[in-house]
Order: structure tokens, then C-alpha cells, then sequence
């Protein structure tokens, strides 16, 4: 083959060598500031749904515990720490809701670090009660969504990683099967293998019937938050979980299963919509479904299970319009408020969880080589 013919490819290899030199330039002094900066923002303007140990805080705490492991700045670990003794080291109040465990942890990441002021115990308590103790919702509610314990997706980023790094704490694996009990159930109910993405709960599960939901396009409603918090607990998941545990390639594979249908539905400014199959319902990006998109889809490069010359560019592509989202005091806008399905956010909408998913992608961006 000529030299000439052989020039296209020199040309491209070339090509596409500079652009991962590129990639691979990561600010982390930017990336830090601006983590701080909505921190400072939050930490300034608290919110909460039901009280200041209840499950938006306990996402927002999770990425303020993140952004301590991969800053060690000690902004990060006075915030937690004021936190836990303002709490009392309580959790919130219903041992039998997947949300009220949320907020434990950061107190087990706080106790791991060997603080002497952490009390563990309503940890220990309410996370031995949520596995153990009889419930309705644990045999199934005849007439209600609550067929099983987690019965909503969400519920897979707020406990099944506590139930992990307790264990992991603790050295003890028994309550990693009594996790695995759980989440299996709710795949079972809830992940559409077809779409390989998960429904929110019940009532957008497609049973073939005339009354099924769907969006205006004809397609299922899969909500962008509702799988973030799916994938983003699965990394804090994977995070604590043993190498060698016997259930770990089940996570690992489906995290990898989700992880290529959240990169091939990608839009073109790096944000996903609040409805995944219908981006023309809400034509704007969302925040804290992107940002939990990005936190997991940078920890799987950085731990080996995603492909980096694939998945690099949809992280960096997502953080950039992350960034565009933080003003410049800080706030972090177009985050969706709460709820349980697709609605629309704008440039001022905010909420703790959104934060906390915006500092979870950044701290995971970091780490990269």
C-alpha cells in the first residue's frame, strides 16, 4: 500500500491520539473550586422534604462524602461532621423506608475514618430493623404499589449502599446477602429488559394493557433521576462490595448493561432529559438525573469495568454542561424538583439532591488519569 493511501489513516490515528491527550487534561483545581463553591452554596441555603436527616439530605451528604475522599479538603469533612452532631447521629424516622436510611451514609464513612464523636448506634438500629423486623410492604400490600420492600427504583441508591459499607465496616457478609435478597427483587419487578432501563415503580410497568402509561411518542416512561439513582447506587455499591463476593458479577453485569444504554441515549449538549425515550417532552437537560449519570458512568472508567476510550468522552461531554449549570455564587440550577416521574426543571430550580449529584460526578472526575 502507498504512502499516500496509508495517509488518511496516519492522518486519523493521529487524530484521535491528540484527542485523548486532550481528554486526559482534567482541572481538578477547577473541578475542586467549583465542588466548593456549590457546597458553600448549599450549606448556606438548607432544604429538606421532611426534616435535616431525611433522603435529599442523604443524597446530598453521599456526594459531600465523596468529595472528601477524592479532595481531602477539609471543608468537605467539617460539613459532615457538623452535620452528625446536629442530627444527633439519627437517621430519619421509618425503619421500613429505603429513604430513611440514607443519611447513615455518611455517618459510617465518618466512622471508618475513626472520629471518636460518631455515635453508630440508631445506625446500627434502624439498619437491622429495615432488613429484620416485620413490615406489610416485606409480604406485599394486596392493593398498593408496595409488592416488595424497595418497590421504587430510587430505593437502590438509598439503602442498598448504606446495607454495603456497614458491612464492610463491620467485616460481616451476611448483611451483603440480605441486601442481594432485596435488590434482586426489585430488578425483578421493575428493570425492563428490553429497554434494560429501569420504571420507576409499578404504575410504569408495561403489562401489554390499554391502560399502560406511556409518553406522547408511544414509548415507555422511563424516568432520567429514577435510573440515575439506579446507577449511581450501584457504584457506591461495587465501591464497598468485595471483589470476591459471590453476587458481585450480577451488579457488575448490570451495571455495564445500563451503563451502554445511558451512553447511547446521550443527547448532543452531554444532558440527559428527564424522560429518557422522550427527550422532546421536557427538550431541556436536567441535572441531578446527568450528574448521577456521570458520577457512575466516571467510576466505572476509574474502576475498570467501562472502556475509557468509549465512555471518556460522554463523562466529559456531561460535565462540561454540568459546569454550565452552577452560577457563579455557587447554586446549581435546572435540577427537577421532587417527585416520582418526568417534569420539567429551569436554570433556578434547585434542590439539595441536585448538589449533591453535581459533587458526586465531580469528585469522580477528579480521579482521572
Amino acid at each position: 500500500m502507498s504512502v499516500f493511501k496509508l495517509l488518511p489513516i496516519i492522518i486519523s490515528v493521529i487524530f484521535l491520539a491528540e484527542s485523548c491527550r486532550t481528554l486526559s487534561k482534567i482541572d481538578r483545581t477547577g473541578i475542586e473550586d467549583s465542588m466548593i463553591r456549590a457546597m458553600d452554596w448549599q450549606e448556606a441555603h438548607p432544604i429538606y422534604a421532611k426534616g435535616p436527616a431525611d433522603w435529599t439530605n442523604g443524597a446530598y451528604y453521599t456526594g459531600v462524602v465523596r468529595a472528601h475522599q477524592s479532595t481531602k479538603n477539609k471543608k468537605f469533612l467539617d460539613a459532615l461532621l457538623k452535620m452528625g452532631i446536629r442530627n444527633n447521629w439519627q437517621p430519619w424516622e421509618r425503619f421500613f423506608h429505603a429513604d430513611d436510611l440514607a443519611i447513615c451514609y455518611s455517618y459510617i464513612y465518618l466512622k471508618s475514618l475513626g472520629l471518636h464523636e460518631v455515635n453508630l448506634r440508631p445506625t446500627e438500629t434502624i439498619i437491622n430493623d429495615h432488613l429484620n423486623r416485620p413490615y406489610p410492604w416485606k409480604t406485599g400490600i394486596a392493593d398498593g404499589d408496595q409488592k416488595i420492600l424497595w418497590w421504587w427504583c430510587d430505593a437502590l441508591f438509598m439503602t442498598p449502599p448504606v446495607i454495603t459499607a456497614y458491612a464492610k465496616l463491620n467485616n460481616d457478609q451476611t448483611y451483603l446477602d440480605q441486601m442481594h435478597h432485596y435488590f434482586q427483587q426489585t430488578d425483578s419487578l421493575l428493570f425492563d429488559k428490553d429497554e434494560k432501563l429501569f420504571a420507576r415503580d409499578l404504575r410504569f410497568v408495561w403489562r401489554g394493557n390499554e391502560s399502560d402509561i406511556k409518553e406522547k411518542n408511544g414509548r415507555k416512561i422511563f424516568w432520567s433521576r429514577g435510573n440515575g439513582w439506579v446507577m449511581g447506587g450501584l457504584a457506591l455499591i461495587l465501591e464497598n462490595m468485595p471483589v470476591n463476593y459471590s453476587h458481585r458479577k450480577y451488579y457488575e453485569d448490570l451495571f455495564k448493561t445500563m451503563a451502554d444504554r445511558i451512553k447511547n441515549i446521550q443527547p448532543n449538549d452531554g444532558m440527559w432529559r428527564t424522560s429518557l425515550l422522550s427527550p422532546e417532552s421536557y427538550m431541556h437537560g436536567e441535572v441531578s438525573g446527568t450528574g448521577f449519570f456521570t458520577f457512575a458512568l466516571a467510576w466505572g472508567i476509574n474502576n475498570g469495568l467501562l472502556d475509557q476510550t468509549r465512555f471518556k468522552p460522554v463523562v466529559l461531554k456531561a460535565w462540561d454542561a454540568l459546569k454550565n449549570c452552577q452560577q457563579l455564587n455557587g447554586k446549581v440550577g435546572w435540577v427537577q424538583s421532587i417527585g416520582a416521574e418526568p417534569k420539567p426543571a429551569d436554570q433556578d430550580s434547585w434542590q439539595n439532591y441536585g448538589t449533591g449529584a453535581f459533587l458526586l460526578a465531580g469528585s469522580e472526575i477528579m480521579k482521572f488519569k
